[in-house]
């Protein structure tokens, strides 16, 4: 079918109260085996390439996302393009061109102000080319192999009088919010603050994204999709079961070397992931979502 637009995902999961998985891709495996594990479940899936995934791929976006799209295409569930955690003007701009409906612009490394602007020149060039934004405000953690912040660090939590007033300011589509996850944890140890969430979601009229959902146990994720949380981004989750599933194999296989048998492997260890993930967020729902192009 064709490319599903992340907005229309995103509208029908808050309508609804669910909410729709994000996962990250790095090579082919992984949107095939994101897209077998949403057929698998019965739901549309959103697949994310990084900004560092670009930079894995030799700076290159198109390869990587021509890829994805042509299997995204083929997949018997909606599925959409989001180009995720972009901090570069020129990779933005690709997006368009690349089959992408939506951009994650992180600009939350600069200072408040500075993020204002970029975000509103960022939301502003997307909107012009039918691109649905999303930003961040607060610091999520873990990204690019930095600690997690305390819960006690300056900029550690999105205050929701700033995210109203910077989601006005910036005209995003949807906020990315910091309520107690991290990136890159390969324990699901996180404790998300509720309250917080809570009020977050009385203060925003945009939809809300948990980054770093890989670290968060099944009920805190059910419990935050409840409270109002409309997108749920997991990377490392994936990269753990693939990775535990070719050490498994190529200990088993200590003279093989054709890549396909241990591939093989990961590419079902990562769909079982995600299968899983899907249900536990709150199960399938295949509703035709309007396409992107």
């Amino acid at each position: 079918m064709p490319l599903a637009a992340t907005g229309t995902l995103v509208a029908e999961a808050a309508a609804g109260h669910r909410a729709v998985a994000a996962f990250n891709v790095i090579t082919l495996e992984h949107a095939e085996a994101i897209i077998e594990g949403a057929e698998a479940a019965g739901a549309p899936v959103i697949l994310q390439i990084s900004e560092n995934a670009v930079k894995f791929h030799h700076g290159r976006l198109s390869p990587i996302a021509r890829a994805a799209g042509e299997a995204a295409r083929l997949a018997a569930v909606p599925v959409s393009l989001h180009l995720d955690h972009v901090q570069s003007p020129e990779l933005l701009r690709q997006a368009a061109d690349c089959g992408f409906s939506s951009v994650m612009y992180d600009a939350a490394h600069l200072t408040y102000q500075e993020n204002v602007a970029a975000t509103r020149d960022a939301a502003d060039w997307a909107h012009r080319q039918g691109l649905w934004l999303e930003a961040e405000l607060g610091q999520v953690g873990g990204k690019d192999g930095a600690a997690p912040l305390s819960a006690h660090a300056p900029g550690a939590r999105t205050d929701p009088d700033e995210a109203r007033a910077f989601a006005t300011a910036t005209g995003v589509d949807a906020l990315a919010v910091a309520i107690g996850s991290s990136h890159a944890m390969t324990t699901r140890t996180a404790r998300l603050d509720h309250d917080l969430l809570a009020r977050l979601r009385g203060a925003l009229d945009v939809p809300l994204v948990l980054h770093g959902s890989s670290g968060v146990c099944d009920p805190e994720l059910r419990s935050a999709v409840a409270a109002g949380i409309t997108k749920v981004n997991i990377g490392t989750a994936l990269n753990s079961a693939l990775t535990a599933a070719v050490r498994v194999h190529l200990a088993a296989d200590t003279h093989g070397v054709d890549p396909r048998a241990y591939l093989t492997e990961g590419r079902r260890a990562m769909a079982r992931t995600v299968t899983e993930r899907i249900t536990a967020l709150g199960g399938a729902d295949t509703t035709p979502a309007a396409t992107a192009q």
